[in-house]
């Protein structure tokens, strides 16, 4: 369907791909993954609209393909009074009517002919999308992502995770031969997030779909497609083999690796007792002898092997504060109600320790980020903080905290740093080369847009850090590290969060937000709700024994221990297959 030969393009600041190559075929579903930046969504664009860029290499495409396509962030016209069934069923509807329309005039009018090409036209359209069965086929779906209950609710009444699987059936239903999503999982419930993995797995046609969403790369592909450093790999299979083929690989070469650096520092000892016993004799062979062995040297330099997808750069992502306080109530929510046109939380009450690390946890729509932009903007008598507690807020709204206009040198001298030394310094801690911060915000990707909300947040040393999402957008290498700077947090968090992993990995209990009010839940009774609601038989536990055992390779490869790392990795296949 789709083949890729050689392609290479660059922006004027930055180069993306370096001749990568790929093939999509029938009927795959393809997981597109790489680091935030690498060029994912601009090559989803060159598929789309491939005459607007200027690329070298070869972009075939199957003639009258047809492509459909979700957005990262799928805007609502509210100004369409429309019921969910007609809004996914507009145009079977506009077709029906106009058939029938045409069949009327066919009964008076003398240009039979004109009416007959017409009909046939509309009529074709119309069996494209299904035909008479078009209301069964939005049912069906409907039924799967179990939205079937919102068939007749007025589309403006939606939450944002709702509307976004409404556009990926509605899309779905149009049939094309290529359907293209650009993180369709973002800000998804875990209820939401299920009911997208079923649509993903019934879906019979071709699929690519970028993700960083831990749970879908792993239940939903048959191939991967990994952009990183330039270069594309392709795999067939599914993305748990597909990691599991990498950390062969990275035991392999760091060992390959660690040998080389072993033989060059031995070289480089021998190189300089030569070189004194050279100047105290003068001796001309063992000037030969320097020689030959600085040139053995530069031999297992050049042999140094590249591997654009082993060796990835984690962020070094750091949440600090210099204000910590003792054991105290940082914050206090006595009897907060909050209303719009309708009451949305009603009489809640909780608090939060000055250590204290909690999830918001809610179905979308039920309130969770009003909630943290109130307790943000402290206008409510019924929220109260310690003397001492100094907030930050991460927002999942990228413009909301940040000026597109800007260039990331511009916005991080507004939070604070003070010369290009330092923002210089920050940008290459994070991963960047040090020209990111010449780059304006609103050429950046999501993931990067977060990397630098998480970045000024750091510098405001705040002790209290409210979080709206702050795993979203982000690569799974990202991810990781956001976890490793929570868990080593000194303050308090509050955080909203869809990605189990992250709220498993980092929080010590879970606020559950459901009918207006709000409870605390135990992280042990949180893993249970979730597991009985949205998880198959077994799947946590594995996971989980999954991750220790790869935590237990990455400490034997800090150790240089390859044989431990070897026989861990035997274990690891071992608890892959039981997936």
């Amino acid at each position: 369907m789709i083949k890729v030969d050689n392609l290479s393009y660059s922006f004027p600041q930055k180069d993306l791909y370096n001749k990568i190559s790929f093939t999509l075929e029938d009927n795959q579903h393809c997981a597109f993954i790489g680091v935030s930046g690498s060029g994912k969504s601009t090559l989803i664009d060159i598929i789309m609209d491939p005459e607007k860029y200027m690329f070298d290499g070869e972009l075939e495409i199957s003639p009258n393909c047809r492509i459909g396509y979700v957005s990262q962030s799928p805007q609502l016209d509210k100004t369409k009074d429309l019921t969910v069934f007609q809004y996914m069923g507009q145009e079977s509807i506009k077709l029906q009517n106009e058939l029938a329309s045409i069949a009327a005039e066919m009964e008076t009018s003398s240009d039979i002919d004109f009416l007959l090409e017409r009909y046939q036209d509309a009529l074709d359209a119309f069996e494209a999308l299904g035909g008479d069965d078009f209301e069964s086929n939005i049912n069906k779906k409907l039924s799967l992502a179990n939205l079937m209950k919102h068939k007749d609710l007025m589309v403006s009444e939606l939450s944002g995770g709702e509307f976004k699987l409404i556009q990926v059936i509605k899309e779905m239903l149009t049939a094309p031969d290529l359907m293209i999503m650009d993180e369709p999982d973002v800000f998804l419930d875990f209820e939401n997030l299920n009911s997208l993995k079923n649509l993903i797995n019934s879906h019979k046609g071709t699929l690519l779909i970028i993700t960083h969403n831990r749970y879908l790369l792993n239940h939903c592909f048959n191939k991967i497609l990994h952009l990183e450093n330039m270069e594309l790999q392709e795999f067939d299979g599914r993305y748990i083999d597909y990691n599991f083929s990498l950390l062969q690989s990275k035991i392999e070469l760091q060992e390959l690796a660690h040998a080389d650096n072993e033989e060059i520092k031995r070289n480089e000892i021998l190189i300089e007792k030569l070189r004194f016993a050279a100047e105290m004799n003068a001796d001309a062979a063992i000037g030969k002898y320097v020689n030959a062995r600085a040139k053995i040297i530069e031999r297992l330099e050049a042999r140094r092997i590249k591997a654009p997808f082993v060796y990835i750069k984690q962020p070094d992502i750091r949440l600090v504060t210099d204000h910590e306080i003792e054991e105290s109530v940082a914050l206090e929510v006595n009897h907060l109600s909050i209303s719009f046109d309708d009451i949305l939380l009603e009489n809640i009450s909780f608090e939060i320790q000055s250590t204290d690390k909690v999830a918001i946890i809610g179905k979308n729509g039920s309130g969770k980020t009003t909630l943290l932009r109130e307790i943000f903007k402290n206008n409510h008598n019924s929220i109260k903080f310690h003397k001492d507690i100094e907030t930050a807020y991460l927002s999942q709204l990228q413009g909301e905290m940040l000026n597109e206009d800007h260039t990331v040198a511009e916005e991080l001298f507004d939070a604070g740093f003070k010369t290009y030394d330092d923002i210089g310094k920050c940008i290459l801690s994070y991963g960047f080369k040090e020209e990111f911060m010449h780059q304006k915000i609103k050429s950046l990707s999501g993931g990067e847009k977060k990397i630098i909300q998480l970045a000024k947040i750091s510098l405001s040393k705040a002790n209290l850090l409210l979080l709206d999402e702050p795993s979203s957008h982000l690569d799974t290498y990202s991810q990781m590290a956001l976890e490793k700077a929570i868990e080593n947090y000194n303050g308090a968090i509050l955080m909203i969060s869809h990605d189990f992993y992250s709220i498993v990995n980092t929080m010590d209990y879970a606020l559950i937000i459901e009918d207006k009010g709000i409870r605390k839940m135990s992280m042990r009774k949180f893993r249970k709700m979730i597991y009985d609601s949205h998880f198959d038989k077994d799947y946590l536990e594995i996971e989980q024994k999954k991750r220790s055992i790869e935590t237990k390779i990455e400490l034997a490869l800090q150790d240089h221990d390859f044989a431990l790392a070897k026989v861990l990795c035997e274990e690891l296949e071992s608890v892959i297959k039981l997936f």
